[in-house]
Parts: C-alpha cells; sequence; structure tokens
C-alpha cells in the first residue's frame, strides 16, 4: 500500500512539473510572439543568402547587414523633372450607391468605388498626389505590378509613412512598362482595400500614329466583392455597351479580392494576350474557356466584336458586361468545358534566362501552418519555413544577381504570392517545365500541395515585400521581405508608428 501511494505521488508529481513545464513554455511563448508597439521590419526573421556572396558585415543572427555605401529607401527615388503626367487623388469616406439601389459606406479614391483610371503612355514620368481628406490612421498607395523605384513602392512602414489625415504625398514613377496593372493602399491594406480603396493603372504603347478610335474598344474590368456582393467597375446589374461589329476590343481583367476569381465570356472565341501586365507569345484561340484569376492578378483578353451578342461575368454573379451592336442584347452564358492553364498556352520564345541558367541565389519559401500565437494571439498560424511571423526568414540578394525561388504550399488553402518591385519568370510547375509562352508574373497562385520555380533579375535595389495577396492571410503573418544587402529604412511598423502594411 505505502509503494502504491510513493508511486501515486511521483506520477502526480511529474504531472504536475508537465503540467507546469507546459504552462511555463507557453507563457514564454506568448510573450516571445508580442511585437513591440514600434518595429523595425528588418530587425527580425533570419538573414539568408541563398548560396551566394555573403557581406563581411554579416554575423551570425546578426541583422542590417551592411555594405560600404549603404543605402536609404528614401534615396532610391524616380528622376526629378517637369512630369508627363499629373494625377491627383483625394482618398475619403464615402457612401457608394450602386446602381442596384444598395448603398456601401466605403473607403475611395474621390468619392467612387473603383478610384479614377490611370492611363499614361510608356516611358512617361508620372506624378501622383495622395491627399488624406478624412481616412484613420492613414493610407498610402501601392503601384501594383509596377517595378518603380523603391522609395515609391507605398509600403507603410517599410518605404514611407502612412499619409494621415489632412496630409498628402507625392509620387514620382517613370511608366517603363506596358500592360495592366492597379494601385491600392497599403496601409492596413486587408481592411481598406476591401472597403474600395483601389483603381485601375494602365500603361499603353507609345503610338506612332493616330488610330481609328471608332473601331477599337479597351475597357479596364475591375472586379470586386461589397460584403458578398459582386461588382464590375463598381456596378451590381448588367451594364450595357454598344460595339460596332468588328471592333477590335480588349479587354482587362483585374481581381481586386482576396480569392481566386473565374470570369466567364461568352459569345466569341477569344485570346488571353497578357498576364500580369506582359504580352503572350502566339496566344491561341480560346472557346469555352474560363479565365481563374489570382486575387491581385490580371489578365487581358481580345477579340474581334462579332454581329451577336457578348457578355463577360464574374463567379456566376448578376455582374455583367454587355457587349452588343445595338447595345442591348446579351449573350447566353456558355457552359465552359475547361479553365484557362498558363503553364501550356502559347508558344515558346526566346527568354533572358532560363531553368538551365546559372543562378547566384537560390531560396526556398515553404507555406505551411501549425499551431502558435501571432503577437499575442494563439491559434493556428500561417508559417514560411516553419516561422510564425515575425520569426521569417528574409532573402538577402544584390543587384545583378539571378534569382531562383522555389515555393511550395503545404497548406489547403490557395495563396496567391505577389512580389513586390519585380517580375519573375515561371520555371516549372510540380517539377515540369512550362511548354507555352514565356510566363511573367508579380502575382502567382500557388495551388494546395503545389511547388513551383520562379526566377527574376534583381535589378531594383529596395526592401521589397513578398505576401499573400490574401490580404487577411497576410494581415495573420504571411509576408517577408526580399532585401537588397545595404539598403536600409528610417521608417517604422506598429502602432505607436500609426503604419500597419497589412
Amino acid at each position: 500500500m505505502r509503494n502504491r501511494r510513493a508511486a501515486g505521488w511521483i506520477l502526480v508529481s511529474l504531472g504536475v512539473a508537465v503540467l507546469v513545464s507546459a504552462l511555463g513554455w507557453g507563457v514564454w511563448a506568448w510573450k516571445a510572439s508580442l511585437l513591440p508597439d514600434t518595429y523595425d521590419v528588418m530587425d527580425y526573421g533570419t538573414h539568408e543568402f541563398g548560396g551566394g556572396s555573403v557581406p563581411q558585415q554579416a554575423s551570425a543572427g546578426g541583422h542590417h547587414v551592411l555594405a560600404s555605401g549603404g543605402i536609404s529607401v528614401t534615396d532610391l527615388r524616380a528622376p526629378s523633372g517637369r512630369p508627363d503626367r499629373s494625377f491627383r487623388l483625394v482618398a475619403q469616406e464615402a457612401e457608394v450607391r450602386l446602381p442596384s439601389g444598395r448603398t456601401v459606406e466605403a473607403l475611395t479614391f474621390g468619392g467612387s468605388v473603383p478610384g479614377t483610371e490611370l492611363r499614361v503612355e510608356q516611358g512617361e514620368l508620372v506624378q501622383v498626389t495622395l491627399e488624406n481628406r478624412d481616412i484613420q490612421p492613414g493610407v498610402t498607395i501601392h503601384w501594383h505590378g509596377v517595378d518603380v523605384p523603391n522609395a515609391e513602392d507605398g509600403v507603410a512602414g517599410v518605404t514611407q509613412d502612412a499619409v494621415p489625415p489632412g496630409r498628402s504625398h507625392v509620387y514620382r514613377f517613370r511608366a517603363n512598362q506596358v500592360g495592366s496593372f492597379w494601385y491600392h493602399s497599403h496601409e492596413s491594406s486587408s481592411m481598406q482595400v476591401r472597403r474600395g480603396l483601389f483603381g485601375a493603372l494602365v500603361i499603353e504603347e507609345r503610338s506612332g500614329s493616330p488610330t481609328d478610335e471608332r473601331l477599337r474598344l479597351d475597357l479596364t474590368v475591375v472586379a470586386h466583392q461589397f460584403d458578398g456582393l459582386e461588382t464590375l467597375n463598381g456596378h451590381d446589374g448588367i451594364r450595357r455597351r454598344e460595339v460596332q461589329p468588328g471592333t477590335a476590343v480588349r479587354l482587362r481583367l483585374v481581381n481586386t479580392d482576396n480569392a481566386q476569381k473565374r470570369f466567364v465570356l461568352s459569345g466569341t472565341p477569344f485570346r488571353v494576350v497578357a498576364i500580369d501586365g506582359t504580352d503572350l507569345n502566339e496566344p491561341g484561340l480560346l472557346r469555352r474557356t474560363a479565365l481563374q484569376l489570382a486575387a491581385g492578378g490580371r489578365y487581358d483578353v481580345s477579340f474581334t466584336m462579332p454581329a451577336l451578342p457578348v457578355s463577360l461575368h464574374a463567379d456566376g454573379a448578376p455582374a455583367t458586361l454587355a457587349l452588343s451592336p445595338d447595345g442591348r442584347g446579351l449573350a447566353t452564358t456558355v457552359e465552359t468545358e475547361t479553365v484557362f492553364d498558363p503553364a501550356a498556352y502559347g508558344e515558346p520564345a526566346a527568354t533572358p534566362f532560363d531553368g538551365s541558367s546559372a543562378f547566384a541565389r537560390e531560396f526556398t519559401l515553404e507555406i505551411g501552418r501549425k499551431p502558435g500565437f501571432l503577437d499575442g494571439r494563439p491559434g493556428m498560424q500561417w508559417t514560411i519555413n516553419g516561422g510564425i511571423y515575425p520569426d521569417v526568414p528574409v532573402f538577402m540578394v544584390e543587384r545583378g544577381d539571378l534569382v531562383k525561388l522555389t515555393i511550395s504550399n503545404d497548406t489547403s488553402t490557395v495563396h496567391p504570392m505577389h512580389l513586390h518591385g519585380h517580375h519573375a519568370l515561371v520555371l516549372s510547375r510540380d517539377g515540369y517545365p512550362i511548354r507555352g509562352s514565356a510566363w511573367w508574373t508579380d502575382t502567382l497562385d500557388i495551388e494546395p500541395g503545389s511547388r513551383y520555380e520562379v526566377a527574376f533579375r534583381a535589378d531594383n535595389p529596395g526592401l521589397w515585400m513578398e505576401h499573400c495577396h490574401n490580404l487577411n492571410h497576410a494581415a495573420d503573418g504571411l509576408t517577408m521581405h526580399v532585401a537588397y544587402v545595404g539598403v536600409t529604412t528610417p521608417f517604422r511598423a506598429g502602432g505607436d508608428a500609426h503604419n500597419h502594411p497589412e
């Protein structure tokens, strides 16, 4: 009996010890996860060099890897001089009335959603003045897909301070690319974009001769949900437009939501001519094909207007763009037979590098999920390479590096990964090389269980976000940075700094 009691006390003691240890670990893990009220985003995580050269200044566990002649993000600006195009965008709260009669308490650029469409020509020096009328705690503008100088990237707490109510900020960049892009706030972006702080940006090829605008229609279609209500260019019903048969039509599809969006084009065969602002080589004719567009992504489609109506809608919602010769028709929705696959579309063409190139640095980005704490909040957290934010990698590169990045997704959710400041060439998917046209992207859907290899040239110095463009996921920690050696930031994130990039 005495031995049993002794054994029982030993078991109880062991149980208490285990419980105390577990509680102690939990308190430690909770405390370790807390972010300070103000912090430098480069003070956290692990600097990885991808097998490339490591500066002498780098020490084990060290941060702010500096090189001689280190530079601040504030010095990485657009050229001075008189702008070719100037715009003014006023961020303000507004009640937006949709065509159905429903009203939305929105955050807007200029009182409307989407904000003013900005159209410029390649090579122009663009200047945009952002004024914040009344949005707390502040706003910024990020030029999604445009490889602007780092100081113009519009990320609160990394490349600038958020613009508070009553203040303004000027952005400048040279429009070197051609294609379909968009802009949105990158301060509290998971909330501000959802509520309407976005608009379209189109950079057109400079035309040497006038064209007959009567036989050309170039239309941006911005899709967005307000509390589950689908809209196209701010319309939640059928928007009709008269289009003459024989007109060359280009529709620039933009997905501003957090999830994939499926578009269906009925009434005509069509081609996908560009992805994320980059033209495809010899795109083939498509019929009965759905277009599944990543959150934040863009597809450009083209067709010649037939004598019968053509309609575009998203996700089977009532919001529809209807084109017809008399302005009154509506095409019958086709039953799609397949989903567009960029990996096997178009014809191969020469690229500046490919999967057989010699890479200066190679990184791995593994998306996962595990229990833990995010800034003191318990739950199942997103992870990057096993770490919960801010314990995530920082990929360190140097100017001129050819960089290969392998991204895998070990979760049950698709993650549209967006790299700021660069376009990446997709090399392979699940071990199979891309077979069609060169596929350049800035926002790539990483499906559950999939693995992609992409590559980019490090030719735009700065501190650049790499994050999931399901902005709710980014706000929950699915974010990290690609940083150039020697670049630092004077800006701070956190509540006391009033900078919340996600």
